[in-house]
């Protein structure tokens, strides 16, 4: 057919250079923004053409139906000790994948010093290092006992930890108390104020929450979650809301007990000042929902994320425990006066699991308001959000976005995904100084990294052989 005289139309596929240059020509143009899967690596689109089947697929719906209908509750407070099956005197658990003392970054080592002096195991920092050195401890990932804990993530014999029941599975997921932000435990720190509050939450705080908890029976955690998402929360780094909420739903029950009304007026206090306080809770929420999956044959789902600050790992629903590691990333954000980034420790803790389950930084555009604390504007939390839909494979109904009209948050981040986009998945988080004792010094936000997948994609090729 004739061409000439006639209006043309083109189809770009691939340099979007070559779409703008027709353009300003006046020539009507359509760009397919394509590219090459896996980077155009012949070896990862091997190992992707292994594990492209039927059976993969089916497992992964298998395993996003067990993540969307979860249904996790907060039953109780227990002591670690009492609470997580094998825990014991001798066992600090710790985030992130496998590590040893001799490999731990400052902040997790200032943690567990902080532990060592909470438990009673020594009287000063010099013996409780010695003591830690030593090997008289030992050390475990939170992960390994269906824990979790925020940045250094250390949970020690006596600390009291939230029980969180999924009531649609039956599993349980653990995780310690949050205890504000600054100059706290979780970034390192143990000076003796610091273990003074860790002992009134034993004491108080974790005694009047328990009574309140018995008395309510049980306290809907993906429903504050939801309702939080809807009120400017994405439940990592902003958890104004979901407090407020938590607080709401306990305040008439803990009002029902028997405890001296200064404890009471402690408590209301300490929640009421802690914005932070659901964090815990939202990370034992998820990791109760994303236990569910783990170990079912062929699933490319990825079930864990998290950092010990030396390494970043993770872990698929495919591969059963099996972490996959990478050097810990550092943080790009914001500091605190009188810090810089030359004085921040590597990525630390198992809050990612939030972005696992498809919330915190995968959920950034319900929260605009968290670029003031991270970095970045309201229109760069929607576009994260936005990216996230790219490497997962389902959109939680349970979740909703408001901005994105009610559009589900993007859940279950599938290896493959991320191997044939090169998009990893964002974290935000907080940024611990890396010299143990000092604490937080910022927030912003992180990449994990894709060693980490590219490691799980060539396992779960081996496996599907």
């Amino acid at each position: 057919m004739p061409i000439v005289g006639r209006k043309i139309g083109v189809v770009n596929i691939g340099l979007k250079s070559f779409a703008e240059n027709l353009e300003k020509q006046g020539i009507d143009v359509i760009h397919v923004n394509w590219r090459p899967p896996a980077g155009g690596d012949l070896e990862r689109i091997r190992l992707l053409s292994q594990i492209e089947g039927e059976e993969v697929d089916q497992a992964n719906q298998v395993a996003i139906k067990k993540i969307l209908e979860s249904q996790p509750i907060l039953v109780s407070i227990k002591p670690a000790k009492d609470a997580i099956p094998k825990m014991h005197e001798k066992m600090f658990l710790h985030a992130g994948p496998p590590v040893t003392w001799s490999r731990m970054c400052g902040p997790m080592r200032g943690a567990m010093i902080g532990a060592a002096l909470f438990e009673g195991l020594a009287d000063t920092p010099e013996q409780a290092e010695k003591m830690l050195r030593s090997g008289d401890i030992i050390f475990e990932p939170c992960h390994a006992h269906s824990a979790v804990g925020p940045m250094a993530g250390v949970i020690s014999p006596r600390m009291p930890v939230f029980v969180v029941k999924n009531r649609k599975a039956g599993n349980f997921a653990y995780s310690n108390i949050n205890e504000g932000l600054g100059k706290v435990l979780r970034f390192g720190a143990y000076s003796s104020d610091v273990i003074k509050k860790l002992r009134w939450m034993k004491d108080n705080l974790a005694l009047a929450l328990g009574l309140a908890i018995e008395r309510a029976s049980e306290i809907d955690l993906r429903s504050i979650t939801a309702r939080a998402l809807n009120m400017g929360d994405e439940c990592h780094n902003r958890n104004a809301a979901a407090t407020a909420l938590f607080t709401r739903s306990l305040m008439p029950y803990l009002l029902e007990t028997d405890l001296h009304v200064d404890i009471m007026k402690e408590v209301a206090r300490f929640l009421s000042e802690n914005d932070h306080f659901f964090l815990n809770l939202s990370m034992a929420c998820c990791k109760a929902t994303m236990d569910t999956a783990i170990g079912l044959k062929d699933s490319s789902i990825v079930v864990a994320m998290a950092r010990n600050g030396t390494e970043f790992g993770l872990r698929v629903a495919g591969t059963g425990e099996e972490w996959f590691t990478a050097p810990a990333p550092l943080v790009d954000g914001l500091y605190f006066p009188g810090f810089k980034t030359e004085d921040a420790n590597p990525d630390l803790g198992d809050s990612s699991i939030t972005e696992t389950a498809g919330i915190g930084g995968f959920a950034m555009a319900a929260a605009p308001a968290i670029t003031k604390f991270v970095g970045g504007s309201p229109e760069d939390a929607i576009t994260y959000t936005r990216e996230m839909y790219e490497i997962t494979i389902a959109r939680n109904k349970n979740y909703a976005i408001p901005s994105l009209n009610f559009k589900g948050t993007p859940t279950g981040i599938d290896v493959r995904k991320v191997i044939e986009t090169r998009i990893t998945p964002v974290i935000n988080t907080g940024i611990a100084h890396k010299e143990p004792g000092i604490g937080q010094v910022g927030a912003g936000l992180t990449r994990a990294p894709i060693e980490c997948f590219e490691k799980a994609l060539k396992k779960l090729a081996e496996n599907h052989r």
